[in-house]
């Protein structure tokens, strides 16, 4: 069994479940803007920003954002695990499975900070 410090979750179990609620999030959001646009055909610039000024919008939005983070998290957490290993790698396994993650996990922090940013103007 391969343990690390940067499994958030610390459970296969927990990874298990979180795919499967985050993978949830996602779908419904993406079915939710699937139909908005095809109920609205021809959109435009001020439908679609009027569709966001709506808190409820904001926050199934940034719900789905931080759904994409922690689906990804997991994802790429069971990547380095599962593939940067010492076998595959060598001695140099550690600081590659470590500079992967912090990669990862520097690029979800921006664009969760992005996504605030755009979606509350801060």
């Amino acid at each position: 069994m391969v343990t690390n410090v940067t499994n958030l979750s610390r459970s296969g179990l927990s990874d298990w479940v979180m795919q499967r609620v985050t993978a949830i999030v996602l779908a419904v959001y993406s079915l939710f803007l699937t139909i908005y646009l095809v109920v609205n055909p021809g959109i435009g610039f001020e439908q679609w920003s009027e569709l966001f000024q709506h808190t409820f919008m904001r926050v199934f939005t940034m719900m789905a954002l931080l759904a994409l983070v922690g689906h990804a998290w997991v994802g790429m957490w069971t990547i380095a695990t599962d593939y940067l290993t010492e076998k595959a790698l060598g001695s140099a396994a550690l600081l590659v499975r470590f500079s992967f993650q912090a990669l990862c996990g520097v690029a979800m922090f921006s664009f969760v900070v992005w996504g605030i940013q755009i979606l509350w103007g801060l």
